[in-house]
């Protein structure tokens, strides 16, 4: 283990390292400032990610890959053959696919808590993982001139049997949060919240705030009602050990949304001495490209001709993310909300989004026919799934109904489209909290789900007083969002240029002092 104060003279290393860098090309008449998001040489270096796969993960990993290839580093995707990428729809990164061994039948259950610890233990168990990460760095040794050295690996927090792979070989590993900087902060509190009996939750305290991590209460913790409480700690401590062991993190969040968070977050890992902890998002907004490219379903792009047919915020959009699911007695209620509202609607109805139900497509057959007859009447549309970000941004949408997802809430403040929240499980509670409390962007559709009150929330949210109030706070939200895009000056453009000289100068004199 090494002392705080080796670690400390490693950072300050790889700090001048940067700087001097940064001298040197003031020098040479390239200054960052003068290049606004700033090209680096073409193939100055590789970069590797590994991104979970499952869609709310993939998603922001490659977004960063297609951030980082912007400023002239190479790309190389590992991938999974469960949830396997499309590499036909890259054609700028080179794909590696590795044998993950995660067992069928744990697949086949479709719970996220068994299929990560699953999928690392068959890691763990296998080379294949690190044969791939050593035929890539050999590869990149052997190229230098058209395939660049392989610099660090991105991985998600979760895949700690990647990040062991890689030390073993040497190939430092920095990390990509996908959710919140409070989500993060919760996982790295979780012993604390288990020690003072926060967790697991009791009936009569779900009300109760922890005053060790504002504002949240009880009934907001990382909690899960589906998975095995003991499953979920350990994933947690595990994803707080790669993080703990890694050369850098970086959180897909920007620095006006959670200062207060992103500041507990900075002092929790003082010890650890990481040397870079970056907020860089949101990060779709920073990279070129498109969601739709690394979407596991096909998106159904005539819901965009039906928006451009409606009013200016008129319609509400309604999709529940890629993983959350209800009953059929639930889905007919949010049918019936939808279709006694009175207002347009978009509403994305994927597989597996009904429990006990073979499929999307047969769950669409049997709608009610009230949900028909606003579709026949142009008030309403169904679809398998939409083209999220460029849905939210489309002039017709005036409101978001969502599990509240990271990604989902993230691309909602980026458009500034107020939000009704129905979390679930995970950080989907605490997303809630900030939107309805802190950032006043939204309201939580609580309790039972009625079709009654489903209405009334709509309409609070579309066309009464408290809806346009929220609407201007998300409207405030959006422009702090630009602020923080602006090429110069902007806290997440700044973060990534930040990201691109570490990797490019700070990282292997940091790594070479440890």
């Amino acid at each position: 283990m090494l002392s705080s104060a080796h670690r400390h003279r490693a950072y300050t290393s790889a700090q001048q390292a940067v700087a001097m860098a940064g001298v040197q090309e003031a020098r040479d008449g390239d200054v960052h400032g003068s290049r606004g998001p700033h090209l680096q040489p073409r193939s100055a270096a590789r970069v590797l990610v590994f991104p979970l796969p499952f869609q709310g993960h993939i998603d922001p990993m490659l977004h960063l890959a297609g951030v980082l290839h912007s400023r002239g580093l190479a790309v190389t995707v590992l991938h999974t053959r469960f949830n396997a990428l499309d590499p036909a729809r890259y054609p700028e990164f080179q794909f590696v696919a590795v044998a993950d061994g995660t067992p069928a039948d744990v697949v086949a259950t479709g719970r996220i808590i068994d299929i990560i610890l699953a999928m690392n233990a068959a890691m763990e168990a296998s080379s294949a993982v690190e044969e791939a990460l050593a035929s890539a760095v050999l590869a990149d040794e052997s190229h230098s001139s058209s395939h660049p050295r392989a610099a660090c690996l991105f991985i998600d927090a979760n895949l700690l049997a990647v990040h062991m792979a890689a030390r073993k070989i040497g190939l430092p590993t920095l990390v990509l949060r996908t959710g919140s900087a409070a989500c993060f902060g919760c996982f790295l509190a979780y012993p604390m919240l288990h020690d003072k009996g926060y967790l697991p939750p009791r009936e009569s305290e779900v009300c109760t705030p922890v005053p060790e991590l504002p504002p949240l209460r009880v009934k907001d913790l990382v909690y899960s009602k589906h998975s095995d409480h003991e499953l979920v700690r350990r994933v947690l401590a595990r994803a707080s050990e790669t993080v703990r062991g890694c050369s850098g993190l970086v959180i897909n969040t920007f620095e006006a949304l959670e200062a207060a968070e992103i500041g507990r977050l900075r002092d929790e890992l003082a010890a650890d001495d990481l040397p870079v902890i970056l907020a860089a998002g949101p990060l779709h907004k920073l990279s070129s490209n498109n969601s739709s490219r690394s979407s596991l379903l096909a998106p159904d792009r005539s819901c965009i001709e039906w928006l451009d047919a409606q009013r200016s915020r008129s319609v509400l959009y309604v999709s529940f993310g890629s993983m959350a699911a209800m009953d059929w007695s639930e889905f007919l209620e949010v049918a019936w909300g939808l279709a006694e509202s009175g207002h347009p609607f978009l509403w994305v109805v994927r597989p597996n989004q009904v429990r006990g139900c073979d499929g999307g497509d047969s769950v669409r057959r049997r709608l009610p026919d009230g949900v028909e007859d606003a579709v026949k009447a142009g008030r309403g549309m169904v679809v398998r799934w939409a083209p999220q970000q460029e849905v939210l941004g489309h002039r017709a949408v005036g409101g978001f109904w969502s599990h509240c997802g990271w990604n989902s809430t993230l691309e909602a403040i980026s458009e500034g489209v107020p939000m009704i929240c129905r979390p679930d499980a995970v950080d989907q509670m605490m997303n809630t909290r900030y939107v309805q409390d802190v950032w006043g962007v939204g309201l939580e559709l609580e309790g039972e789900l009625e079709r009654g009150k489903i209405k009334d929330a709509i309409s609070k949210l579309m066309s009464e007083r408290e809806g346009g109030e929220m609407r201007e706070r998300a409207q405030e939200l959006r422009a702090k969002v630009e602020g923080c895009l602006e090429r110069s000056s902007g806290s997440s453009q700044i973060a990534i240029d930040k990201l691109v000289d570490y990797i490019l100068y700070g990282l292997r004199v940091y790594n070479c002092s440890l």
